[in-house]
């Protein structure tokens, strides 16, 4: 059996005031390798677009799903300039008369055609069509894409500034999906940063959420094992279920920090003061909702401490 180094760490202050006792060990018997605590994943939400925040459906502890619309920014000022931009296009496409439709018209015939060659591709790929339906399906986008530049050649300066017209109403409606404000993550709101009616900027911190299907355990090992962990290395991580004794969750190493950091100076012997231990993350999924942030928990390195 090796001796195990035990230190005390102190937990940052949202796990509370307390100090809790950590151990890092060589490959004993059944031991853990490492010990730590659950730190949950948390993503800060900012505002994508300018305006005043109209809508605010968020609040601390609030459980949102990933693609939620949970606000709406003012888009007053974006919907007129998309009707302006109508308005241009339709004097625009009034001078060149039957050219603008024509284009309009063969566009949407190629959109079709890039569409079944889309799906000819993976038919293909799955040896349910044959490569010569593919060939002729690409040869026939050619031979539209040719015959709307013929199209476009008839009267250039009307097609260009229709183009540069429609490229703008493209720019303009990206701009109005970005004042909607979606959730990106499943998860829990942790700190609420703004409230309705501010007015926002590009960048604004708006909320954090937490990332509640998927946790990570920061632990600490001594300089002697380091090289048993690794990036992206499949680790085991226990936690404690009372009378079921320590359940086993599969885990990957997400992070190792490339500075040591000396033990705790509260350690009263000398020898274990001096001790250097490096920190290190394990990124564990919890679909099943068994872990909880600041939750203590185990690192098995599987075999492959040395």
């Amino acid at each position: 059996m090796k001796r195990c180094r035990s230190f005390l760490h102190r937990t940052p202050l949202y796990f509370g005031p307390f100090v809790l006792l950590l151990t890092a060990c060589g490959n004993g018997d059944d031991g853990a390798d490492a010990y730590g605590n659950f730190e949950t994943v948390e993503t800060q939400v900012s505002a994508r677009g300018m305006g005043e925040l109209l809508a605010f459906h968020v609040e601390e502890g609030m459980a949102l799903k990933a693609g939620q619309d949970v606000g709406l920014i003012d888009t007053t000022q974006l919907a007129l300039q998309l009707q302006e931009v109508a308005a241009n296009r339709a004097a625009v496409a009034s001078q060149g008369g039957d050219v603008v439709a024509q284009i309009a018209v063969q566009e949407a015939r190629l959109t079709d055609l890039q569409r079944e060659e889309a799906r000819l591709e993976k038919l293909v790929a799955g040896k349910a069509a044959t490569q010569k339906q593919l060939d002729d399906m690409q040869g026939m986008i050619a031979i539209q894409q040719r015959q709307i530049a013929a199209v476009a050649a008839r009267n250039p300066s009307i097609v260009a500034q229709v183009r540069a017209l429609d490229a703008r109403e493209a720019l303009l409606r990206q701009q109005l999906a970005d004042l909607h404000v979606t959730n990106p993550v499943n998860g829990t709101v942790v700190s609420k940063l703004t409230e309705p009616h501010e007015y926002v900027n590009p960048g604004k911190p708006l909320y954090r959420i937490a990332q509640m299907d998927t946790l990570e355990l920061r632990a600490y090992i001594d300089g002697a094992h380091l090289t048993a962990v690794r990036i992206g290395a499949e680790v085991e991580v226990g936690i404690d279920r009372g009378d079921s004794g320590v359940v086993r969750l599969p885990g990957r190493i997400s992070w190792v920090s490339s500075e040591a950091e000396f033990t705790p100076k509260i350690i009263q012997t000398k020898e274990e003061r001096v001790d250097m231990v490096y920190a290190f993350k394990v990124r564990v999924p919890d679909r099943e909702g068994m872990l909880k942030n600041g939750m203590p928990g185990e690192v098995f390195l599987n075999g492959t401490a040395q």
